[in-house]
């Protein structure tokens, strides 16, 4: 797919996700929308996955780690056929499929349930050790927050990977800068976050985190890599794609009211037009 074209769609993503946080009145915008884009880029050309064959053995797989961001996951998934795009307004609502974190025995097109941060990557290691144990080619991919990255867990899971030659595990960092508490750095720093995970035994590519082209590369040389996993750190923008959310701690956890709603809706269409004219 084009680089436009998946531009297209991740402004569809950051509309889906956006009309599921308001009509639950809860949710999580900051991270959702600093991950639209490669929410994007890996359920529309990276992954081996379709709403047509989601339960075969030889699917990528995908974790969500910082599943508080599963608004954004699940307007890709619709977005791709999963489930219909109006179930998004469900979110968060009793009896709703769409929980407040990714639920894989209830959600089409999840591959496990996370919340408590730091575990989806471990899972998501027990994935890709799976596919070796039984000879087989599907990949693994886990998306991390970067406040995610002061759990401990994390690095076991990332130590016992290298140690096991997990060629096969892409882990993405999504380097927004800030957390719940304010700015990452100031919380509990993990930077320099390249230099950690190459002394686990990672390769290590850092990118803009909005650019398809550098993620393409990026994850090209993930494929190419034999011997040890590679983590992907992008450089991203909290609240990416509305002006008064980006960059804004406080949008961490937050949903619009009406006129927030209306002024970031009315945003993303017109960077929807604008795309159209180009």
């Amino acid at each position: 797919m084009r680089d436009l074209e998946l531009k297209k769609k991740a402004v569809e993503v950051r509309r889906g996700l956006m009309e599921a946080i308001y009509a639950a009145r809860t949710g999580h915008p900051g991270g959702s929308l600093s991950a639209a884009d490669v929410f994007t880029y890996l359920y529309y050309e990276e992954m081996n996955v379709s709403p047509d064959t989601e339960d075969a053995d030889q699917r990528d797989r995908f974790v969500l780690s910082k599943g508080h961001t599963a608004p954004g996951l699940y307007s890709v998934l619709a977005s791709r056929g999963f489930f219909p795009k109006k179930d998004l307004l469900t979110l968060r609502h009793t009896g709703s499929y769409l929980q407040g974190h990714p639920d894989m025995k209830h959600t089409p097109g999840i591959d496990m349930s996370t919340g408590s941060l730091g575990q989806g990557i471990s899972a998501a290691v027990g994935m890709a050790l799976s596919a070796k144990l039984r000879n087989k080619d599907y990949r693994t991919y886990v998306l991390v927050g970067d406040g995610e990255l002061q759990e401990g867990q994390v690095w076991e899971a990332a130590m016992f990977a290298a140690s096991r030659k997990l060629d096969n595990l892409v882990v993405i960092v999504d380097n927004n800068g800030l957390q719940i508490d304010g700015r990452v750095e100031d919380v509990c720093s993990p930077y320099p976050i390249n230099d950690k995970f190459q002394a686990f035994g990672f390769h290590t590519v850092c990118i803009d985190g909005h650019d398809f082209s550098q993620m393409r590369n990026a994850f090209h040389q993930a494929r190419q890599i034999k011997g040890k996993p590679t983590a992907i750190i992008m450089k991203t923008v909290k609240g990416k794609g509305i002006n008064f959310m980006e960059r804004r701690a406080e949008w961490h956890g937050k949903a619009p009211g009406y006129e927030e709603y209306q002024l970031a809706m009315q945003e993303l269409v017109q960077a929807e037009a604008k795309l159209c004219r180009m």
